[in-house]
C-alpha cells in the first residue's frame, strides 16, 4: 500500500490553496481531491479498488 502523500497534501493547501492550517486540518480527503482537481484540471488517480473493479468490467479478454 502506498502511503498518503502528506507533504505534497499539505504543500498544495497551505501553499497553493493558502488555507490557514485550522481550516486545512478541516477538510476531508475528498475536499482535498475536489480542490487539487479544480486548480490543476485534473482528477485524482484512480485508486487500487476503482482500477480492480474496471479490470473486472472490462477484461483483456484473452
Amino acid at each position: 500500500m502506498t502511503p498518503f502523500p502528506w507533504q505534497r497534501a499539505i504543500g498544495f493547501g497551505l501553499g497553493v490553496l493558502r488555507l490557514p492550517p485550522e481550516q486545512f486540518w478541516k477538510m476531508t480527503p475528498r475536499e482535498l481531491a475536489y480542490a487539487v482537481q479544480a486548480v490543476s484540471g485534473r482528477s485524482a488517480p484512480l485508486d487500487r479498488a476503482a482500477f480492480a473493479e474496471l479490470m473486472t468490467r472490462y477484461p483483456d479478454g484473452r
